[in-house]
């Protein structure tokens, strides 16, 4: 019974690898990293920061821009003031009009307006330093834009030496699947000969089931990386990626970089930001001044609806100084003033930040390093003791409980040694993704 349902397990494991190979679908870095920067989600709401930042500075061209209205009123009025006005307004004033009777209890009267009004912004400092605020916020959101665009590139990277290093530990479980099963026939051919008892033959078929289990969860692991590959490239999540570049250590290159630049994308925005919290400082303090504005309108007027029998025009300057707005505008420079304070305070903990996760990430690769060399020893030793005990456990000479444990320690070591080539390799791109300028 318990063949059958050994034999069963393994058809299962053959038919899943068949159904996997079907939907695979090999990719490259560069591929993935194409369709991240033109697909991906975060890229897109980063670039429509920058197009709300540009609305927001558009509307600050009201500062030197005229506000031009147009509008057309009409009414009726028996009221002595209103009419009187608008027969004059209609140039239709004549000496009858002037009688008492016709100025205490005038008729009725229709009146139509239209009117064409012009608000022309002179000399306004608060507004002029809220506009440079919003410039320098434009500038700010397009730099935060390409460090978002560098952090999807190291996700993306990562995802993909995530996917190499699955599609190495299946390698590695298929391979150490095998030998198992070649293990549990020999000794299931030596207990048929006497030379082995029932309970080494079934080690070596638990051993099989074990292995088999790592090799599922090893199956599901590539599944599931590809589906977060596939959510960052914004595609369907059906598909298995294949990469088409296997894991293997990537060449350190020459960096000589002690420190983060001060011209990194993230902090260079954040400087920015400082400076829009300055201006916007600098307009809370300029709204004590006066302002002056010039204005102007052209006035049309008749009794009947869109006529224009009548006309006239006013153009005129204000300078106006509202010197106490209780305590609100005194608040809000105090407010701005702390909101730039803070800001600075921010940039120079992100940068301290910056340069503490760049020495981190320094150690980090040195420690990868270390550890890719130290690996490979174990994997090599491992592998010529494996190698040792298989033929001597094929002459008879060694017991199947340590046969298991070299192949388990085997196994164990290959993946240990992947491990650490992506330990490596994803620190020198997170190194890169510190230093990037």
């Amino acid at each position: 019974m318990n063949t059958k349902k050994y034999l069963l397990l393994c058809c299962f494991l053959h038919f899943a690898l068949l159904l996997t190979a079907q939907s695979n679908t090999p990719v490259t870095m560069d591929e993935v990293l194409k369709k991240a920067e033109a697909h991906n989600t975060s890229i897109q709401i980063s670039n429509e920061d920058v197009n709300q930042a540009k609305a927001e500075y558009a509307q600050t061209n009201a500062v030197l821009l005229p506000n031009i209205t147009v509008s057309h009123t009409g009414f009726a009025t028996t009221n002595p003031l209103m009419a009187f006005g608008s027969r004059l307004n209609q140039e239709i004033i004549t000496q009858g009009d002037f009688n008492p009777a016709s100025l205490n209890d005038p008729d009725q009267i229709e009146n139509f307006a239209t009117r064409i009004e012009v608000q022309q912004p002179l000399i306004n400092m608060d507004g002029i330093y809220q506009r440079k605020a919003a410039r320098v916020k434009i500038e700010a959101a397009k730099l935060q834009s390409e460090r978002a665009k560098d952090y999807i590139h190291l996700e993306v990277t990562k995802a993909y030496m995530q996917l190499q290093l699955a599609y190495k530990a299946a390698d590695v479980l298929q391979q150490t699947l095998r030998a198992a099963k070649e293990n549990s026939k020999l000794a299931n051919n030596r207990f048929q000969q006497g030379l082995l008892q029932k309970a080494d033959v079934l080690i070596t078929k638990v051993r099989v089931t074990e292995v088999a289990n790592q090799l599922q969860n090893a199956q599901s692991t590539v599944a599931n990386v590809s589906n977060y590959l596939s959510y960052l490239i914004n595609e369907k999540t059906d598909v298995l990626f294949i990469p088409a570049d296997s894991l293997t250590v990537v060449a350190k290159t020459e960096n000589n970089v002690l420190s983060v630049s001060q011209d990194r994308a993230d902090i260079k925005a954040m400087q920015l930001a400082t400076d829009a919290y300055k201006n916007n400082h600098k307009a809370s303090q300029m709204a004590f001044l006066p302002k002056l504005n010039a204005f102007g309108s052209y006035e049309m007027y008749d009794s009947s609806l869109f006529q224009t029998g009548a006309n006239g025009y006013l153009f005129g300057a204000q300078l106006s100084w509202n010197i106490l707005e209780g305590t609100r505008r005194f608040g809000k420079a105090r407010k701005s003033k702390a909101e730039y304070e803070k800001s600075k305070l921010q940039l120079n903990e992100y940068i301290s930040k910056s340069e503490l996760e760049f020495r981190k990430a320094t150690r980090s690769l040195a420690d990868a390093e270390n550890q890719v060399a130290l690996t490979q020893l174990g994997m090599e030793q491992s592998e010529e003791s494996l190698r040792i005990r298989t033929n001597r456990f094929k002459e008879g000479l060694e017991k199947t409980s340590d046969l298991l444990m070299s192949e388990t320690l085997y196994a164990q070591k290959q993946l240990e040694y992947y491990q650490a080539i992506y330990q490596h390799n994803y620190a020198m791109a997170y190194l890169k993704f510190l230093t990037k300028e």
